[in-house]
């Protein structure tokens, strides 16, 4: 699955999983920027095929209702959607 590194603080493993055209994933990656934080993420509709299917199954097992964004935080813990504070708390900003 192809994944886009955006370089910034460590502050674990954070892969983001999103949509080309939703505004909130959007926003979600500029707020992660503004942070200076580091992260990786996956626009899972430009994905096709097997990678499609692994990223869906991926964001399913953390988020049943697999919607996004979806920040999945040390492969443990799920951050659904725009939430600026779950998303600094859960850094230990």
């Amino acid at each position: 699955m192809e994944k886009t590194h955006v370089d910034g603080a460590d502050k674990g493993t954070l892969l983001l999983y999103t949509l080309s055209t939703c505004i909130w994933c959007k926003k979600t990656k500029m707020f992660l920027k503004d942070l200076g934080i580091g992260y990786d993420y996956v626009e899972v509709d430009n994905l096709a095929g097997s990678e499609k299917e692994e990223a869906m199954a991926e964001v399913k097992r953390f988020n049943p209702e697999c919607s996004f964004p979806s920040l999945v935080v040390n492969g443990k813990e799920c951050i659904v959607g725009f939430n600026e504070e779950k998303i600094k708390e859960t850094l230990g900003l």
